[in-house]
């Protein structure tokens, strides 16, 4: 939706932009160097920067980085269709095809079906080659925390 006169985002955008700043503000997050963007409804992107503190012994990303990644792109695509509640992550699946060095990665996560009170959301993880090393399908339900209450979740024009 176009901005308002006063050029603050209005309807899904005010949404997708608090959505945002909700992942901006959860306290894991300031431990990755990481930036989420939703661009349209059931959609999301995540740009990480991988380095040696989230190795495994033999040199590579840990599989908790590529869980991390993977879900919060998920999520992310899924909760943009929902605008009153948090969604909870119920279960996910992981299918990891390569191993991740140090280096830019990209998360994206695209909604797939449901949107009452479950939602199934899938993504992929591409390396700075363009590469596919990853991908996941993860289920979220709605949870009974309201969005508006997360002190991270504030729309620009609020």
């Amino acid at each position: 939706m176009p901005p308002d006169a006063a050029g603050a985002p209005e309807g899904a955008d005010a949404h997708y932009r608090a959505l945002e700043s909700l992942y901006a503000a959860a306290p894991i997050n300031q431990l990755f160097e990481s930036s989420l963007t939703i661009s349209r409804r059931g959609e999301a992107r995540i740009s990480f920067a991988l380095d040696r503190r989230f190795f495994h012994a033999a040199g590579a990303a840990h599989g908790t980085s590529y869980f991390k990644m993977l879900d919060d792109a998920a999520f992310y695509a899924a909760n943009s269709l929902v605008t009153d509640r948090f969604l909870l992550t119920t279960a996910f699946n992981l299918l990891l095809t390569r191993p991740l060095g140090e280096g830019p990665v990209v998360a994206e996560g695209r909604w797939i079906s449901g949107q009452r009170r479950v939602l199934i959301a899938e993504a992929r993880l591409i390396d700075a080659d363009g590469e596919e090393v990853a991908r996941g399908t993860g289920t979220f339900m709605r949870s009974r925390i309201a969005l508006a209450s997360l002190p991270g979740y504030r729309s620009v024009d609020r």
